[in-house]
């Protein structure tokens, strides 16, 4: 079994930084990427950011320039620094790992329990 615990989400004013961090384990062979979608109320869940094993980064155009992906390949951890945050990005965000959990399995899609962001004042 594979398990992504998300933390550090809260309450933050407009203009304000948080940093979200995820802990991938359990059955973990190879990590293909992690990433972290959001969803807010009456909306779909969206990709935010992704970061893969070579280590190349992905983000969302909203996100661009304020949020930052970053991974700890040997901790199988990864963080999402979010900057100059807006009542906008007030979601659930969720960790997501694309994960070999054996060598003789495929890969799945694993998901974190999902930590509140509140941007407001």
């Amino acid at each position: 079994q594979v398990q992504l615990v998300e933390s550090g989400g809260g309450l933050v004013q407009p203009g304000g930084s948080l940093r979200l961090s995820c802990a991938a384990s359990g059955s973990i062979f190879r990590i293909v990427a992690m990433s972290w979608y959001r969803q807010a109320p009456g909306k779909e869940r969206e990709l935010v950011a992704t970061s893969n094993a070579g280590g190349a980064t992905n983000y969302a155009d909203s996100v661009k320039g304020r949020f930052t992906i970053s991974r700890d390949n040997a901790k199988n951890t990864v963080s999402l620094q979010m900057n100059s945050l807006t009542p906008e990005d007030t979601a659930v965000y969720y960790c997501n790992g694309r994960i070999y959990p054996r060598m003789d399995q495929t890969f799945g899609d694993y998901w974190g329990q999902g930590t509140q962001v509140n941007v407001s004042s």
